[in-house]
């Protein structure tokens, strides 16, 4: 016999997590977080001024939920004296760069640095953003580099389009899988 109550015992969620979305401006970081949590892409860009703060249950493992309370920090130089106030107790974090711009991925150790500084050595997972781009622009950033990077720092690196939805949700599920494990 079906039983409501135990249903929703087992959908409840496991976990409570803060995560940021750390990286130069204009990488994509809202996009990321508006095509995550609300299925949507914005064409027109918008700075974020100091943080944005948006929620979202996510499934990480079947049957096995948390809640992810997902920072996106402002990637502008003119709000660094304010940024790193919002790292405090954050449990993980997404490192995205932009595909498209080589700078951005050049200062992208320089945002990880910032991270472990201020947030300790939390998980990481490096998000190369904008993949809908390289086919105009072609390729303007090593892609293998990229990949040993995020080896070498203990993470993995996932490739994503916030424009056409490609592989966004896999950045958030597998930090989120990195948090759990860590915490277990």
């Amino acid at each position: 016999k079906f039983n409501s109550f135990d249903w929703r015992i087992n959908m409840s969620t496991n976990y409570k997590f803060k995560i940021l979305l750390v990286g130069a401006a204009a990488v994509g970081k809202t996009s990321l977080i508006e095509r995550f949590v609300k299925s949507q892409f914005a064409t027109d860009y918008k700075i974020t001024v100091g943080v944005s703060i948006l929620t979202k249950d996510v499934e990480y493992e079947r049957g096995q939920f948390a809640t992810l309370s997902i920072w996106d920090i402002g990637g502008q130089v003119k709000f660094s004296f304010i940024r790193t106030t919002f790292y405090k107790g954050s449990h993980g974090a997404l490192l995205v760069f932009d595909l498209s711009r080589a700078d951005t991925w050049e200062q992208i150790k320089n945002w990880k640095a910032e991270v472990n500084q201020f947030a300790g050595n939390i998980p990481m997972v490096l998000i190369g953003n904008k993949l809908d781009l390289l086919e105009a622009v072609g390729e303007v950033i090593d892609r293998e580099e990229c990949q040993r990077w995020a080896e070498e720092i203990g993470s993995i690196y996932i490739e994503t389009s916030a424009k056409l939805g490609q592989r966004v949700e896999d950045g958030f599920v597998e930090l989120t899988r990195r948090i759990v494990k860590g915490a277990s």
